[in-house]
Order: C-alpha cells, then structure tokens, then sequence
C-alpha cells in the first residue's frame, strides 16, 4: 500500500475532521432512506450500516431501511443503486472491495466515477488473517515454511474477484508463500469451512471469528495494519512478523449518479457528526473492534483513487480463475 494512502488512513483514524458543520441546506431527508448493503446480515458491513442508521434517525429525525443484496461479490446491490432513481432515497454502504476491488478484478464494468462519493465513514481495521486450528499453522512464518515445503499445500478461502481474495494476493507476495487460492464465499462459508477443516486459512473480520480464537478453534496469524489497531493489543501486525503486509479497508456511502450535491454534502455532515458521538465509538469498539474514523467527499474520492491506482497491477492475477 502506497505512503500516501498510509498517511490518509493514519489521518482519518487519529482525528476526525472539523467538527460541527452546519448541516447543507436541503429538506432532505423527509421520509425513510433504503440503504442497500451488498452483504449478508450479521457481518461487518451489516452492522456498520444499521450502527449508522440508528444514529442517523436520532440526528435526523427521518428512519433507514437496510437492504442486504449479498452476492456477486456486491455486484448486485452496487447494480441496484447505480440504477436506482438518483432522488437521495436509494442510498449505497459498501466498501472498497466492492466498488474498487470488483472494477479492478473486472466483476464489475463500472466503479466509483458512476457513482456519487458522499464519504468514508469508517475504515476497517479490525480484519485479521485466521488460519484453522486443523491446519496446525500459528504464525506467518509457519505457513511459508509449509508452502516452501510443499507448493499450493496451504488453501486461502475467499471470494473470487473480491477484497479477500486481493487480501489473499498481496499476503502471499509479501510472504513469499505459494498458496492455492479457493473460492469459498462470505464471511459465514468462510467460517463453516475453517471450522470444517476444508480450507487452512481465510481473511475475517475478528469480531466475527473472536469466540471461536478464543475457544481454540482457530489461530490468528497478525493483522493488516501499519500499527496494532489499540482495540486489537494482543494480535501482532504482519509488519512486526516480517511480512510486507499492509491493507485497511474504508467503507463507502455513495449514491446514484446524479444525486443533488446538497443531498450529498448532507449526508456527510450528518455522518460526520455521528463520528464525533461517544456512544457511537462505543457501539464500533464492541461491535467489530473498530476505532472512529471519517474521510468527507474530497479526501474520499482521492484516497478511493490512489487505491484503485494501487490494487490495479493485481488485475490479471484476481481476474485468473
């Protein structure tokens, strides 16, 4: 991952920005906003978004309804809100790796110029890489010296053509690891297989995989970020292991192409101040291990650019099958 692209997530994690803008001057909303999430309940993605709307209606006034459209690696939910009626109801809550990742490995043949940016209201920095106990790997190092070995003998379960499955390239080049890279599905496959013994090792957000770690039944190999996330003290960075693995992930509010621009401004202002809500900090922090960050339009649209600029050299590796 680039400098710039660090030093615009350290920024975003360790301050949020000018606090207390008044909010754009719009009737907007003036009834129930559909958020369209391209993931399953019960994930990370599922629970920013609802975290978001429950302070959205306390701020606003006005409810969301979360609509999850998993599948496709998010293809259809991002398909349903670039064609929705651009009239600030239908709204998007993504991440990069699906709005970024599928442009580049080629799931999807649009990206984040057909939409409106608003903001990045949260970056993930609670995703960790968790191998299954089965496979009797601990460490980095471990699944090397496996892979060294023997070529292809440790399998990585992901999505094909989504963020773990990029999550899965750039680990075992900065590992020097020979992996075979399966497709598995979401989050909960993911699980089910680790569990299962079907693949060795899967990219997760911790929160989802913390009381099996803490049962034993599986083992956390690091951790994706340049420094410890402080809510994840214990789990070493890949960094500190020797492998030149560095990869967080912002979340994305985006609407149709076309939205107003007051709409849009907002928006970010009313996420904004649900940053700077203590309780909200809270509910992350219990959530999915996740500490306060927000990014408005200008700043998300560019950090969102440099990183498709940066993940780009991997498009023919994601697109191979």
């Amino acid at each position: 991952m680039s400098r710039k692209i660090m030093a615009a997530l350290v920024t975003a994690t360790s301050m949020l920005c000018v606090g207390g803008a008044a909010l754009a001057q719009t009737a907007w909303p003036e009834r129930t906003v559909n958020v369209i999430i391209g993931a399953s309940p019960g994930g990370d993605t599922d629970f920013n978004a609802r975290t978001m709307a429950r302070f959205f209606e306390e701020i606003t006034g006005t409810s969301m309804i979360i609509t999850n459209m998993p599948g496709g690696g998010a293809t259809i939910a991002t398909t349903a809100v670039r064609d929705a009626d651009p009239d600030g109801y239908t709204m998007l809550f993504g991440h990069t790796g699906h709005l970024v990742v599928t442009e580049v490995s080629g799931l999807a043949n649009y990206g984040i110029d057909d939409f409106e940016i608003c903001c990045i209201p949260a970056i993930d920095q609670g995703a960790v890489l968790v191998a299954s106990k089965r496979s009797g790997l601990e460490t980095p190092a471990d699944v090397k010296a496996r892979t060294d070995e023997e070529p292809g003998s440790v399998t990585f379960g992901t999505e094909f053509g989504g963020y773990s499955h990029l999550q899965g390239l750039i680990f075992q080049q900065g590992a020097g690891a020979d992996m075979t890279i399966v497709d598995t599905g979401s989050a909960a496959e993911k699980i089910a297989a680790l569990l299962g013994g079907r693949i060795d090792v899967a990219g997760i957000a911790y929160g989802a995989i913390q009381d099996y770690a803490q049962a034993g039944q599986m083992v956390v190999l690091g951790q994706p970020n340049a420094e410890r996330n402080p809510l994840l003290p214990d789990i070493p960075t890949f960094k500190e292991q020797g492998v030149d693995f560095v990869m967080n992930n912002p979340y994305i509010i985006a609407f149709p192409k076309g939205t107003d621009a007051a709409i849009v401004e907002k928006m970010g202002d009313v996420m904004q101040q649900i940053t700077e809500n203590p309780e909200y900090a809270e509910a992350l922090e219990q959530g999915f291990k996740q500490p306060v960050a927000f990014l408005p339009q200008a700043e998300a649209v560019e950090l969102l650019t440099q990183m498709r600029d940066t993940y780009m050299p991997y498009r023919d590796a994601l697109q191979a099958r």
